[in-house]
């Protein structure tokens, strides 16, 4: 049941903000929303208030905003190129646009309020320069070594060790290679050669391979002020946008694997192992999750948001709407390629489950 909940809040949560965006932005600028849904078509159940369809629909992919005269994911080309001012293709490219990318502006910004709300819940901790370890990590060097919390880190390779950033920048740059580590524990000093494990962590814009011996520093709490919180939003949505887009460029160039490409389940079960470290956890996922379908969705990928803006970008270049017939053609790929997505995606679900794990 819990697994069921965090499913429903994370996907659910996010789709509905992602839907939401194009919603707000169609009002905005005067559009005539004809269906808010849930789920892409068959329409299942739901109310009409206004002009408006509120709606669930069949298959749970997504969702989507209906405004009148635009062809989506319902295929409808009533309306289409109509002039009458509450219409699509009456509206001024700029118009257009927000409309089109407001789901992602939204999802973003659900992201950084997230992680501004966990900022002020959670406060600050700031890592101390002293090369004193706090927690060692069971079953990695650093603790098959006999390293314990509490000591000091005096040399690594030989070179004495002033501040835990030296420290840290020298196992870095020695990944999956042996070290000599000197420690002090108590009044006692030791010396022992480590082999580092290897782990991929961002730098600057680049996933870069480094080594890791499992230990972790002192920090020292403090409250957050509301204005750092607002900043921290925005630093760990930026922070996820550029690990989104290196994954992406690894696996357009083949450095990861297309079998670690997660789905419905997957993000299933990720959802209910949050759920059970708590409430923060699960809305630390669904902020990661925000940014990821942010990201995807402005890909110039037909049916996607980032496919519509290359249309209007391309209506505005020749000063003419293209034909239904293209449009169409353009919505019908774009759904083909998002139906392939999902094979893949359901596939490596499938798989994991069958080799018992994520």
């Amino acid at each position: 049941m819990i697994t069921v909940l965090a499913v429903l809040l994370v996907i659910g949560g996010v789709i509905f903000i992602h839907e939401l965006g194009h919603f707000t932005f169609a009002k905005a600028t005067g559009m005539r929303v004809e269906r808010f849904s849930i789920g892409f078509p068959p329409r299942l159940f739901g109310k009409k208030i206004g002009d408006t369809d509120y709606c669930i629909s069949a298959i749970p992919l997504g969702g989507y905003v209906k405004v009148s005269g635009v062809i989506d994911e319902s295929m409808d080309t009533e309306n289409v190129n109509s002039n009458e001012p509450w219409a699509y293709e009456s509206k001024k490219t700029h118009q257009k646009a927000l409309y089109i990318t407001g789901g992602v502006i939204f999802n973003l910004l659900f992201a950084a309020l997230i992680f501004m709300i966990l900022t002020i819940h959670t406060g600050v901790y700031e890592p101390s320069t002293e090369p004193i370890v706090s927690e060692v990590i069971p079953e990695l060097p650093a603790s098959q070594a006999g390293i314990q919390a509490g000591d000091r880190i005096l040399a690594v390779n030989r070179i004495e060790i002033t501040n835990w950033e030296d420290m840290t920048e020298l196992i870095h740059t020695a990944p999956d290679q042996e070290i000599l580590v000197r420690w002090l524990h108590g009044n006692q000093e030791y010396e022992q050669t480590l082999t580092t494990v290897s782990n991929m962590i961002l730098k600057g814009s680049k996933l870069v391979k480094v080594g890791l011996i499992g230990i972790s520093p002192e920090y020292k709490h403090r409250s957050a002020g509301f204005f750092e919180a607002i900043g921290s939003g925005f630093e760990n949505t930026w922070y996820w946008l550029k690990v989104t887009v290196i994954s992406l460029k690894m696996l357009v160039t083949g450095e990861e694997s297309l079998k670690n490409i997660g789905g419905p389940i997957f993000i299933a079960q990720l959802a209910g192992e949050s759920a059970k470290s708590g409430l923060a956890s699960l809305l630390g996922l669904m902020a990661i999750i925000s940014v990821n379908l942010a990201f995807i969705n402005i890909l110039p990928i037909p049916a996607f948001d980032g496919g519509h803006l290359i249309v209007i970008t391309t209506e505005s270049i020749i000063r003419r709407p293209l034909s239904i017939k293209a449009k169409l053609r353009i919505q019908q790929v774009g759904l083909v390629i998002i139906l392939m997505l999902m094979v893949i995606v359901i596939f490596n679900d499938v798989s994991r489950l069958f080799r018992g794990g994520m």
